[in-house]
């Protein structure tokens, strides 16, 4: 059995808050293996316009992600939240191998299984071209200072 990745549901607004940061911080370190554990073993994804499906398949696919989007750097915020479903919005900087900078848009909608982790992730996201001198996300590669502006600060 895996172990649970509190906090759990039945969320509140501040422990669904908490469970947003929480996801923020494991995808800003960019390590598949970890930001998987919190996922079930045959958890559903849509990304775009890519299904994937299983722990395998994620940690496959944030591999891929993570060589592509260098610099990846991430910040969520609760939109909304039932029992055991979670509104996410998000956005993040990164740059391409050609050093073009971009700043994606995105929704996620999360819905957790019986067994405490998630079991569905399905995320909407746009991609904008900036320029270097337009980002607004600075802060040493990892978790985010909790000094930081976030999403609404910015008007994102």
């Amino acid at each position: 059995m895996d172990a649970t990745r509190p906090p759990l549901p039945p969320f509140s607004g501040a422990s669904a808050t908490e469970k947003v940061r929480l996801a923020e911080d494991g995808w800003n370190t960019r390590n598949p293996e970890k930001v998987a554990l919190a996922y079930s073993h045959d958890s559903r994804w849509r990304n775009r316009s890519e299904f994937i499906n299983g722990r395998e398949a994620i940690i496959g696919f944030l591999t891929r992600k993570w060589k592509r989007e260098l610099a990846y750097r991430l910040i969520k915020e609760l939109w909304a939240f039932t029992d055991n479903r979670i509104a996410v919005r998000f956005a993040y900087e990164w740059h391409n191998d050609s050093g073009n900078w971009f700043r994606s848009y995105g929704n996620e909608n999360w819905e957790f299984g019986t067994d405490r982790l998630m079991r569905k992730r399905f995320a909407s996201i746009n991609d904008a071209p900036i320029q270097s001198r337009d980002r607004r996300f600075h802060w040493q590669l990892g978790r985010r200072p909790d000094d930081h502006a976030g999403l609404s600060d910015f008007g994102f």
